[in-house]
């Protein structure tokens, strides 16, 4: 896929550089975590962990193309979170490799990047510039092709 045949809109002049607080990996005071996974996603974590799926993720419907949920621990944490690190961080779901930034889908096919201002990280580091947007976006074309 050359790169100009990918269209999409994404934020200009945003920072951002991950500080691993890890605050995306579970449920806040305001906010619910849905981690969601695509069912290659889910076999891979599987295969990795030797975990059957059903051990750390429930099936879901409604979200499509997203067949499983992870499971959360007591604490509302992800349940491979180990000392604010990723226990599968080479493996991690590709919602989690998107944070602190979503891909939507707009009804007239066009594809815009939008981020949460509840990461820390928002506004620190480097600036970003349309090619790690391409990154992301390719990588989600990989997973869902």
């Amino acid at each position: 896929m050359s790169r100009s045949c990918i269209s999409f809109t994404y934020p200009k002049n945003i920072r951002f550089q991950c500080t691993k607080c890890a605050l995306c990996c579970g449920d806040t005071r305001t906010r619910t975590r849905h981690i969601l996974l695509l069912e290659k996603e889910a076999e891979r974590v599987s295969g990795i962990t030797s975990k059957p799926v059903e051990a750390f993720a429930f099936r879901i419907k409604g979200h499509d193309p997203y067949v499983y949920e992870m499971r959360k621990t007591g604490e509302g944490k992800c349940p491979f979170l180990e000392e604010n690190a990723c226990g599968i961080y080479r493996s991690r779901p590709l919602i989690c490799r998107y944070y602190p930034f979503r891909l939507k889908t707009l009804r007239n096919g066009k594809q815009v990047f939008s981020f949460t201002s509840e990461c820390p990280a928002i506004g620190a580091g480097m600036l970003l510039r349309k090619n790690y947007f391409e990154r992301l976006l390719k990588r989600a074309r990989g997973q869902f092709g």
